[in-house]
């Protein structure tokens, strides 16, 4: 009896430490406009645990396949910085053009784009060998990129044209021209390619364009009580795999939309911190995160219950968020 109540316990200690483990092998990434540098979050702890010094107003951020670098929009510096994320050291740096403020991944992990605010262009660039393959003309004030998950589309939005920017990833050829509310900002693809989401910040909306003809299908506007319209400004947009829910950062008001993507209506209004901006999942997505620029925090929800948990003060302007999880 004594040796069965030994292993049981051992057991049970085994499975905890295996769950707590698991669970702290999340870490949010927070880029920091002000202060050139990158908050680093254990979410087990809602805590930040570091701050890495980068290049001059950090914007964009992604991660690698592997998740074991990201690639970081240093846009003061016009360059893209490569940063492994084990030894928190910038390892490298990729051409980037003038004013990089986002980028996106090709599904096979070679190919980055960026977009170049300041000349109206779309940047390609091989990884491996660090030269820029191409370079696409596209609207005034490029910002937002996404690539469909089947890698034959890049688009992107251009603030002043209006428009989404349709481009083949083999030709590089620009196909198609969509336009949209005022000053497009961010765009996301559902995981089957078919339906691409776009923010408007000024002009307040959210469409839903249908991938095979490039056309608008649907509309969304917000209102929230106490709230004037003007400061309604979507742009962030996180779509969860299940098809259930749309995330949407709603910029000045400092609420993030919850669309219920199966009756296309807007369920509720969460409020986070100020000005809030970019939006990212855990792996599991159980939580979303928030980066709010003028409060200097992040925002935690959870997903299944819709309820913001938890505030994480970090650096000033916080933009772009990502999340690593360590096997």
């Amino acid at each position: 009896m004594i040796k069965y109540k030994l292993l049981s316990n051992l057991v049970s200690l085994a499975l905890l430490l295996n769950v707590t483990a698991s669970y702290a092998t999340e870490f949010a990434y927070v880029t920091n406009e002000k202060d050139d540098n990158i908050s680093v979050i254990d979410l087990s702890q809602n805590k930040v645990i570091n701050n890495i010094a980068v290049g001059q107003r950090p914007r964009g951020i992604i991660l690698n396949k592997d998740q074991s670098l990201a690639y970081i929009c240093a846009s003061d510096s016009d360059r893209i910085q490569i940063l492994d994320l084990d030894t928190e050291q910038i390892i490298g740096e990729l051409p980037s053009g003038e004013d990089p403020e986002t980028i996106a991944l090709h599904p096979d992990g070679k190919i980055m784009y960026t977009s170049n605010e300041d000349d109206a262009l779309l940047t390609v660039i091989d990884i491996k060998t660090a030269d820029v393959i191409a370079q696409v003309e596209v609207g005034v004030e490029p910002e937002g990129l996404a690539v469909s998950p089947d890698g034959e589309i890049v688009v992107v939005t251009s603030e002043t044209t209006n428009m989404v920017h349709w481009i083949d990833t083999k030709t590089h050829k620009n196909f198609a021209n969509t336009l949209v509310s005022a000053r497009p900002r961010s765009a996301k693809f559902t995981k089957d390619s078919k339906y691409l989401w776009v923010s408007s910040e000024i002009g307040g909306t959210v469409v839903i364009l249908d991938v095979a003809t490039q056309k608008i299908i649907k509309e969304f506007t917000f209102d929230i009580r106490g709230i004037h319209h003007d400061r309604v400004q979507p742009v962030g947009i996180e779509l969860t795999n299940d098809g259930q829910y749309a995330f949407v950062a709603l910029g000045p008001a400092n609420h993030v939309a919850v669309i219920d993507r199966k009756t296309m209506t807007v369920e509720q209004y969460l409020l986070v911190g100020r000005r809030v901006w970019q939006l990212a999942f855990n792996h599991d997505e159980s939580q979303l995160l928030t980066t709010n620029g003028v409060s200097g925090d992040v925002s935690v929800i959870d997903v299944k219950r819709l309820k913001v948990t938890k505030s994480v003060k970090v650096g000033r302007y916080p933009w772009g968020v990502v999340i690593r999880n360590v096997p």
